[in-house]
């Protein structure tokens, strides 16, 4: 398994603007400078300048906090990987293009909670994946080159919602399901021609949880030759006086015992109903907030040097900040940048 960060921001972080030239311009001033003697003896000083002249102003963008798993099984798509993507804020699908990807190339979505920075970009995802023909070989072989909005209008007998295998999977608990349609109707309730449109429509929607019967579903993913279990976990992320927001994390439990979490957006350091599974856990994907004022919903890096035990701080990666945190050095494993990965268990990356 490799949990790749390709979104290590807050939800309000923006980004930084710089100077810079293309490599066009950078070759030619390169060879003006070998080539003549107009450049060979001009000073530093005229040199910067004439830099600054070409120069552009570049944007350099903070994604949100996405990460992107990839699992060693055929996915959707028929090949191995499988992508399932945790969460899906507004900024995902430019994280994604960062590394060569598009909604094309994900097979499923983990969804925590509904707030904007986890849920912004799952329109995108729902209907660009919706319209391509072409997303999975089962959809090219189940729309048999008809336009799909026909395909649900003219043929009821295939009912309105197209077939789970596709369409990518929405791993998500039930509690967090019902807000989710809220959010995501306005946008997807409608479909030109198609009377009966809902979320199912889009997704291979997979409820993980606590059933009525007791038992906790969980959901399953084959790795090279062992496998993952997910299990949703719950913590507190917001509380007003009269509603609650509740954030189900993730478990990622290896059939060789290896123990990863990822507890998504929550309220303090180590809630006391999840210190049993930060002790257990051999790595840990740690929400952080640096911002000047704590907003009081996320762990502050104060908090996580202050108030943890130096075993867990041993385990936790740092993301979800807007300044880099400012840590002793050998406190925590990490502290992650857009694009950094690991591979799980550890004996697998061959290091």
């Amino acid at each position: 398994m490799k949990i790749i960060a390709i979104g290590v921001h807050s939800a309000f972080a923006t980004g930084t603007f710089e100077k810079a030239i293309s490599s066009k311009q950078a070759i030619e001033m390169a060879l003006k400078i070998a080539r003549t003697t107009e450049f060979k003896e001009a000073s530093e000083e005229a040199i910067a300048a004439e830099i600054n002249r070409l120069s552009q102003s570049v944007y350099l963008p903070k994604w949100q906090s996405n990460f992107l798993i990839e699992f060693d099984m055929p996915g959707k798509r028929g090949k191995s990987p499988y992508r399932l993507l945790v969460d899906m804020g507004g900024d995902a699908r430019h994280a994604l293009k960062g590394l060569g990807l598009t909604s094309s190339d994900i097979d499923g979505v983990y969804i925590s909670h509904p707030h904007n920075d986890h849920i912004g970009g799952m329109e995108y995802m729902s209907l660009t994946t919706f319209f391509n023909p072409f997303y999975v070989p089962a959809k090219v072989e189940w729309l048999n080159k008809q336009f799909i909005a026909d395909k649900l209008f003219l043929e009821p007998q295939w009912g309105s919602i197209p077939p789970g295998n596709t369409k990518p999977d929405l791993l998500i608990h039930k509690k967090v399901l019902k807000p989710l349609k809220r959010a995501l109707g306005p946008g997807l309730d409608t479909l030109q021609g198609v009377p009966d449109v809902t979320l199912d429509t889009y997704f291979d929607v997979h409820i993980i949880g606590k059933r009525r019967n007791g038992q906790t579903k969980t959901h399953v993913f084959q790795d090279g030759g062992g496998e993952w279990t997910l299990t949703p976990l719950f913590a507190m992320h917001v509380i007003s006086s009269s509603e609650e927001m509740p954030s189900y994390g993730i478990s990622l439990q290896h059939s060789s015992g290896y123990n990863v979490l990822m507890p998504t957006d929550i309220q303090s350091a180590i809630p006391p109903q999840l210190v049993g599974h930060y002790k257990r856990a051999n790595q840990i994907y740690m929400d952080c907030e640096t911002s000047p004022f704590p907003s009081g919903v996320h762990p502050h890096v104060s908090d996580l040097i202050n108030k943890l035990d130096p075993e867990i701080q041993k385990k936790c990666l740092l993301y979800h900040y807007d300044a880099v945190p400012q840590v002793p050095e050998g406190m925590f494993c990490g502290i992650l940048k857009n694009g950094d990965y690991h591979i799980y268990p550890p004996s697998e990356s061959g290091l």
